[in-house]
């Protein structure tokens, strides 16, 4: 155990230290509160011994500092004969352990450093436990007990009082954004902005305007000077969803922001600091996006600094239950239900599917199953999904999938003839081909399919 004596008195000092060594106890010595100051930036101090009355820097204004700055470790107060009554204040006013009398005797020292430590580990396990409730809480529906999810948990345990930049990936469904925002939620910017940004949902045209912003007059239709995305999570966090989806024109300039966090806006003549945390995400395997040209490999290796990999829902099944109690209890709160439990033999059922949308998939039906429920357990019966309807080829969409064809081909071919079905509804389209809207305009743009305009078909 590691203690930090702060006197101005060498002998004080001395005393002090021949004592604690006596004890067992490793000693750190300061003269006054600015050396401590700098001797804490660097050292684990189990307590401070400190002294009210120094100069330069005394007793009163380091813990003052210091429990400003949340660091104030377990702290005793030396105190000499006459200055009880301000030792005493100081322990209740500023929330020290308490204080020992000078001259400081083994016996004493023993005791209160032996109380103080403990003190300080029951702070510590409360702090822990408080921010293992917030990371459940900013995770929302990713909870869980397997040993990958708590993996998860343990990385954004570590990564998220940092700043480095944090790459998220995993199928389409598994969280990613959820992640970001605890990685957010747990950081020392947690009570700036958190700005969310969906790479793939921005024409090319517009997406440069989106995160750095423009001057009135700078292009046609800028009518007036708008803040950009990273502008507006100015020292908070900004979230670059699908990042292999952003135009790798766009990607040159991203990286020169993550390389000396400075910016301009679109028809600006002045540069501009970027104070942000960059997280992204994207759900294309990093090393394909790479070979692919969809992203760059400088901008990865910047972006990857630290990498979380979400699994996917079908690969921790035992989370079911816990997961399906607390959407239930969300569930309930919105729709008005009091439904309980599941039934054994329904999630029986719900471990056997696939689960391809992941926790988006899980969630859609298990809340169609809590309003058809409504109260008490939900059964098999409730968890029956309305068929899909069948596509029949037509003049227009006929549908000619045959061996031999890639399964990129035959993807293109079916969100074709469904689009054509549809009436180019691409709403309507995701639907049916179960998947996101925002999946499906990925897809298009993948692809680079342009839906053929058609009348609108019935579903047959």
């Amino acid at each position: 155990m590691r203690l930090l004596v702060i006197d101005d008195d060498s002998a004080e000092r001395q005393h002090v230290r021949m004592l604690a060594a006596g004890l067992g106890f490793e000693v750190t010595e300061a003269e006054n509160g600015v050396q401590a100051l700098e001797i804490l930036s660097t050292e684990s101090i189990s307590v401070m011994i400190t002294d009210l009355r120094m100069p330069q820097m005394d007793g009163l204004e380091l813990i003052h500092k210091l429990k400003a700055e949340g660091t104030l470790p377990p702290t005793l107060v030396l105190t000499a004969y006459g200055s009880i009554d301000l030792a005493v204040a100081t322990v209740h006013e500023l929330g020290v352990f308490w204080f020992l009398e000078k001259p400081v005797d083994a016996q004493s020292l023993r005791l209160l450093v032996d109380r103080a430590a403990a003190h300080g580990r029951l702070q510590s396990e409360v702090h822990e436990l408080r921010r293992e409730l917030t990371l459940h809480g900013a995770l929302g529906e990713m909870v869980g007990q397997s040993e990958s999810i708590r993996n998860i948990f343990g990385m954004i345990r570590q990564v998220a009082p940092t700043t480095a930049p944090v790459l998220i990936t995993g199928e389409s469904g598994t969280g990613k954004e959820l992640v970001a925002r605890a990685v957010h939620a747990l950081s020392k910017r947690s009570g700036y902005p958190f700005v969310a940004v969906n790479c793939a949902a921005l024409p090319e045209t517009l997406i440069e305007s989106e995160l750095f912003g423009h001057e009135k007059g700078s292009f046609t239709g800028a009518v007036e000077r708008r803040a950009g995305c990273i502008e507006m999570a100015e020292c908070g966090t900004l979230f670059l969803d699908e990042i292999a989806e952003m135009p790798v024109s766009m990607q040159a300039k991203l990286l020169r922001v993550l390389e000396d966090f400075r910016y301009r806006r679109i028809g600006g003549k002045h540069e501009l600091k970027a104070d942000v945390r960059i997280l992204s995400a994207t759900n294309r395997n990093p090393k394909n996006a790479i070979a692919e040209g969809k992203l760059r490999e400088d901008l990865f290796y910047r972006l990857g600094v630290f990498h979380i990999e979400l699994p996917p829902l079908r690969e921790r099944v035992s989370d079911l239950p816990v997961l399906a109690a607390a959407l239930i209890e969300r569930l309930n709160a919105k729709h008005g239900t009091k439904v309980v439990d599941i039934d054994r033999a329904a999630l029986a059922q719900l471990k056997s599917r696939g689960w391809e949308g992941n926790i988006r998939e899980f969630r859609n039906v298990l809340e169609r199953a809590v309003i058809l429920a409504g109260e008490g357990v939900i059964a098999e019966e409730h968890l029956t999904t309305p068929q899909r309807p069948v596509l029949k080829p037509t003049a227009q969409s006929d549908l000619d999938i045959h061996v031999g064809l890639t399964i990129d081909e035959a993807e293109q071919a079916l969100i074709r003839a469904t689009l054509l079905h549809t009436g180019n509804n691409k709403t309507r389209a995701a639907s049916i081909l179960g998947i996101s809207a925002k999946t499906l305009h990925v897809k298009l743009k993948q692809y680079s399919l342009e839906a053929e305009e058609a009348p609108a078909q019935t579903a047959q």
